[in-house]
């Protein structure tokens, strides 16, 4: 997934880092662009009209995403890889060449186990594996027996149990640098946080800062403004994927899906005098607690 990953366990056996270890690699196998035989850049590359069986786990994300291109109107597009991919934020791709009106997640079809693709777009996770990658570690460490720990990959966390002093696992949301804002601090219990930031992956051109997130509206970079959105969820797959589409959508229009959705979010806006903080109702409660 090109990216780091962490855990801190209490009492872990000495065979954990490899049960963890194995799930990553399979994450990866399935769901790297970067990896020419993993089983999404083999979908990228069948002929468009081909039904490809695919792995359970990717399958599930793959239904995930669309569900969340659906509830925010395709702000969260799981087939913008070749969007991307012309913009220099991810690998070269055989598919995703496609430039028509229609949004490419709505070229991605599922029957049972199996998809394909209705015109040549491309499947990119990037916006959702890293959270079903936290869940996924998560899962096997309880399956291990092991009730108390934090997860952590590409910033993406989550939180089951208490540290060995009884203290929860306290972290920090992290404010994007230069902005004089206080850090989210929250309590990680059976609870995911999700970041995405345009201080995290871009580049610039000129004086103008290219952001990673894509929005499929205009398949271009998000306007510049938006600097950084947290999302807490029970799952850190779907954080992710909110996290995303709230970026994508700004501030107004992010923040309004959030709190339809009773989401814990926060947005943090760029302006000309410094950041504007946005928190939904729902996170203004649970820190209120």
């Amino acid at each position: 997934m090109g990216t780091t990953w962490s855990a801190r366990i209490v009492d872990p056996p000495a065979d954990c880092q490899t049960h963890v270890e194995a799930v990553l690699a399979a994450v990866i196998g399935e769901m790297s662009n970067w990896e020419a035989g993993s089983d999404i850049s083999r979908f990228n590359r069948s002929p468009i009209g081909q039904w490809t069986r695919l792995p359970p786990a990717m399958m599930g994300v793959l239904r995930a995403g669309l569900a969340m291109a659906r509830l925010s109107n395709g702000a969260f597009d799981p087939a913008i890889g070749g969007i991307v991919a012309r913009w220099g934020f991810g690998p070269a791709l055989a598919g995703g060449s496609a430039t028509a009106s229609v949004a490419p997640w709505t070229c991605i079809e599922l029957n049972g186990d199996r998809a394909r693709r209705t015109a040549d777009v491309a499947l990119d996770f990037s916006g959702i594996a890293k959270g079903y990658a936290v869940d996924a570690v998560a899962a096997c460490l309880r399956s291990l027996g092991l009730p108390n720990f934090l997860v952590e990959i590409g910033g993406e966390l989550r939180g089951e149990g208490v540290k060995p002093d009884i203290q929860p696992w306290w972290v920090d949301a992290e404010v994007p640098p230069g902005l004089d804002l206080p850090a989210l601090r929250v309590a990680l219990c059976g609870l995911s946080i999700a970041s995405s930031g345009d201080y995290r992956r871009y580049r610039m051109e000129g004086d103008r800062r290219l952001s990673h997130s894509i929005d499929p509206a205009t398949g271009a970079p998000i306007a510049e403004g938006v600097a950084a959105v947290t999302v807490l969820h029970a799952s850190a797959m779907l954080a992710d994927a909110w996290a995303t589409a709230i970026t994508v959508l700004g501030a107004d229009r992010g923040m309004a899906l959030a709190t339809r959705h009773n989401l814990a979010a926060r947005l943090i806006l760029r302006t000309e005098t410094g950041g504007q903080e946005y928190m939904t109702p729902t996170l203004a409660a649970m820190l209120a607690d």
